[in-house]
């Protein structure tokens, strides 16, 4: 990713550290190894936070204004997505149509189902549900489930 984005160098060992913090938070066996790689990265992570396997956040490795806020409380199921940031990598399109590079925030207590995918510039709210699948393009209010492609809301909790 970011093949064709122009940017500053942050060095070899930074974006090593990222990728391989990447991995580590994706696969580790270990859930809180898995929630100190996030935290490697530089994303700031709650209290009592599960993160499942197969985690993928799709980001640029060098110096970026992507950023990942997750609160306390919230269960990220396996095989999440969470995109931080996109481009066309070497394809003339990058020309046309310029990386997008965002935050996703996940408040506390959230609950994201398995495969869900979350795109930049998202806020997931308080003790909302994305359910397992959903393609999440747009903020979800607090105390809500979404559902489907691209996610709608289809139940507010009490």
């Amino acid at each position: 990713m970011a093949y064709g984005k122009k940017k500053q160098k942050s060095g070899f060992l930074v974006s090593f550290k990222i990728r391989l913090a990447r991995i580590v938070a994706a696969g580790f066996p270990l859930n809180s190894v898995r929630i100190m790689a996030l935290k490697w990265c530089g994303f700031k992570v709650g209290n009592d936070v599960y993160v499942g396997t197969g985690l993928v956040i799709t980001m640029f490795n060098d110096v970026s204004k992507c950023e990942l806020v997750v609160g306390s409380r919230v269960a990220i199921a396996p095989r999440v997505t969470l995109v931080l940031a996109s481009d066309a990598n070497w394809s003339r399109l990058n020309q046309l149509i310029p990386p997008v590079e965002g935050k996703i925030v996940l408040n506390d207590d959230c609950w994201i189902g398995t495969g869900a995918i979350i795109l930049p510039n998202v806020s997931i709210g308080k003790m909302a549900v994305v359910s397992a699948g959903a393609v999440v393009t747009r903020d979800v209010p607090p105390c809500t489930i979404v559902a489907g492609v691209p996610a709608k809301i289809v139940k507010k909790l009490k």
